[in-house]
């Protein structure tokens, strides 16, 4: 077993449900747009050698997270023209530089900010939802739960493997992956509904929770598609075992926007 990997995780965990428990709405909208920030930044630096992409619009993008709960909520719209503006800026930087900033850099750039910021941006949404900093933790023990057990059970007896984009995964890892997601996050709606008096269908949970679990696990190869094609292992090591921030919280932001979804539905 990776004793790093552990520490860090019984470090990092104690952390997140403080700054989700304690933190009020300017902290946490401060907190993810740094994490959105140093996300990009690994991003954007795996592609070193291969790309330019442009960074500062990358982190100017972020910027976009404190002001969903700025801006009054029938002015919220108004954030979706955020998307021909980064376009706009784009292409713009590709044609003022006489084409020294390539389209592929424009690519690889407006890809970064719609995986990351398009995709985290809906973590602060799910908080300020009503019982949000309950509700979020769905989006997370599925995710993590998932990565969890997938590594617990590819390691103990994971035989054949899964895809050559991750030699690492197996298919037994997997699903295993997707059945502790599916009991954590049973357990997790137990608690809610016996302790906190809330009402949620276990069927309901379980469907969202199955989905969850595979469009986490879609979001985990999606960052191995990216780092295979950079020749990276990690995104970085700035947390010892799990590598960068973007390798901690690959299959989470893929998750948020279908949490979202699944929590407006219920």
């Amino acid at each position: 077993m990776n004793t790093q990997r552990w520490i860090s995780g019984l470090l990092g965990f104690p952390l997140l449900v403080a700054v989700l428990t304690l933190g009020n709405k300017l902290i946490i909208n401060i907190v993810f747009t740094i994490v959105a920030i140093m996300c990009l930044n690994e991003y954007f630096s795996c592609f070193k050698g291969k790309a330019k992409p442009i960074v500062e619009i990358g982190y100017i993008s972020a910027l976009i997270i404190p002001f969903i709960h700025i801006l009054p909520s029938s002015q919220q719209m108004y954030l979706l023209f955020f998307i021909p503006f980064i376009i706009v800026w784009i292409f713009a930087k590709v044609i003022f530089t006489e084409m020294k900033v390539t389209i592929y850099d424009a690519a690889i750039t407006f890809l970064g900010i719609i995986y990351i910021i398009g995709l985290i941006i809906f973590l602060p949404i799910i908080v300020e939802m009503e019982n949000g900093k309950l509700l979020v933790w769905y989006a997370i023990l599925s995710a993590w739960g998932t990565d969890l057990f997938a590594y617990l059970i590819g390691k103990m007896c994971g035989k054949h493997k899964f895809t050559s984009i991750s030699p690492k995964k197996s298919i037994e890892g997997c699903i295993g992956g997707l059945l502790g997601g599916l009991l954590l996050t049973l357990g997790y709606t137990f608690v809610l509904n016996t302790y906190l008096n809330f009402n949620i269908s276990y069927l309901y949970i379980a469907i969202v929770a199955i989905c969850l679990s595979i469009v986490g696990q879609i979001g985990d190869l999606a960052a191995s598609t990216i780092k295979r094609y950079a020749g990276v292992k990690d995104f970085s090591n700035l947390i010892p075992g799990h590598g960068g921030m973007l390798d901690r919280l690959d299959s989470i932001i893929f998750v948020a926007p279908f949490t979202f979804l699944f929590l407006i539905i219920m």
